[in-house]
């Protein structure tokens, strides 16, 4: 769970004539090295699809892309945040789906009467359950996020050390990381700080000594990538606590290795914590809703360096359902009136930053992913709010070219195709994005 007072985390309870032959070239190139290329695996997409696993062992497996921004009306910037815990059979390494779909009791084998499988969670991912390791769900998630007007990701990490979940988590992290650059976006980290008791509690390690093994990870394989976030030339680096530095001495500590510090925030009201070490804090969602947001906004960002709003589309847990404690809160949705109102509470904040919340969390019902319950609603009240010209149909054509990865899986013509379909995407070339697709059965 990810909730600010409680300061837990359910998953860790352990835990363009010219242009046609432009394209023609660059499919005939492809086919010459299709064999170097990575192959999706099974799947036809759909409600009940199980995606299986697709790793990028290097930092690019497509032709290098020109990406180009999308033109924005509002000057905000917008991140997401996003969680890369899922796991399917084909990735989790025991054959077995991964906690976040199943909670304690939940099982994906199931289908249920809907024709969906049975999840952790009241919402259903248009797609269906997936694994946060598969390249097509990754590059799909983001031409999503950029056709939004989303300018990234801030990844909820859980650092480097194998215990409980983490390693996949970080491994999953690394692959997302990988395709950022690709589709044009950026990318931060929200460090769980909370991992660091059971990284000790399982291995011994000093908790300073973890931290600062983890945030040389940072640097050396994040923090110098173009595409990071960085503020007043800064990495950023959100963390949800702190939990485990508990004092100022602590942070120094954990930073003391690192070239450049990064620009710190903490939690909501959580900055006397990390005291000289920090530089703000960012919002989150919380059962007093709306008022908490106006809240911070008034009282305590005035005195913040740097902060952080926030948006979400509505609370629903599924922890008491699925056998992980009980109900925290509800927040209700009212179609899109919830993020609405939360989104022009942002416009007004006086700050440069949004943070979505979530991308994805399931088990806490803030995904504004496509889902199977909202359909495209969330991401077309965002498309409204950055002020992007695109609309549902470019987030239908991305969906749609999703689904034609997962059904012509290994067919190398189709595959290339498609290939040549997401170049065009990022670099916004949709009409020909669109020539490609449609003439796909």
């Amino acid at each position: 769970m990810k909730i600010i007072g409680l300061f837990s985390r359910s998953g860790t309870f352990q835990t363009s004539g010219l242009r046609c032959l432009s394209n023609f070239v660059i499919i005939v190139f492809l086919c010459l090295f299709a064999f170097s290329c990575k192959k999706s695996g099974g799947g036809t997409g759909g409600s009940t699809s199980v995606t299986t696993k697709k790793t990028d062992t290097t930092v690019i497996t497509q032709i290098p892309t020109n990406a180009k921004p999308v033109v924005k009306t509002n000057t905000q910037k917008v991140y997401v945040h996003y969680m890369p815990w899922f796991e399917t059979p084909a990735t989790s390494g025991n054959g077995q789906w991964g906690q976040h779909w199943t909670m304690a009791n939940e099982n994906p084998n199931t289908i249920l009467p809907n024709g969906r499988r049975q999840i952790a969670s009241w919402f259903y991912p248009m797609i269906g359950p997936y694994d946060s390791d598969d390249r097509d769900v990754i590059d799909y998630h983001l031409l999503l996020m950029k056709y939004a007007g989303i300018d990234g990701v801030i990844i909820d990490w859980y650092g480097t050390f194998n215990v409980d979940d983490y390693a996949l988590n970080k491994r999953n992290t690394d692959s997302l990381v990988k395709r950022v650059p690709n589709a044009g976006l950026q990318f931060g980290i929200c460090y769980e700080d909370a991992s660091l008791a059971q990284v000790k509690a399982t291995t011994g390690t000093d908790t300073v000594a973890a931290a600062q093994q983890d945030f040389a990870y940072l640097q050396s394989q994040y923090f110098s990538s173009g595409n990071y976030i960085r503020i007043n030339n800064q990495p950023l680096l959100l963390d949800f606590g702190p939990q485990s530095l508990k004092t100022t001495t602590d942070w120094q500590r954990a930073f003391s290795g690192l070239s450049t510090k990064p620009r710190l925030l903490s939690l909501e009201y959580a900055g006397s914590v990390t005291g000289s070490e920090g530089s703000g804090e960012f919002a989150w969602v919380d059962a007093s809703d709306q008022q908490n947001l106006q809240g911070f906004y008034q009282n305590r960002a005035p005195s913040l360096s740097t902060y952080f709003a926030a948006a979400y589309p509505g609370f629903m847990d599924f922890y008491k359902q699925g056998g992980w404690g009980n109900t925290l809160f509800l927040i209700g949705y009212n179609g899109t009136a919830t993020l609405q109102n939360c989104l022009n509470l942002a416009k007004t904040s006086g700050t440069n930053y949004l943070q979505l919340i979530t991308w994805n969390d399931y088990g806490e019902g803030t995904m504004i992913e496509p889902t199977l319950d909202f359909n495209f609603t969330f991401l077309q009240t965002i498309q409204q709010y950055t002020g992007v010209t695109y609309t549902v149909t470019e987030l239908q054509l991305i969906y749609k070219w999703y689904i034609l990865r997962k059904k012509y899986a290994g067919n190398t013509t189709v595959e290339q195709q498609l290939i040549v379909a997401y170049n065009d995407l990022v670099a916004l070339d949709v009409v020909d994005a669109t020539t490609i697709i449609s003439a796909i059965n």
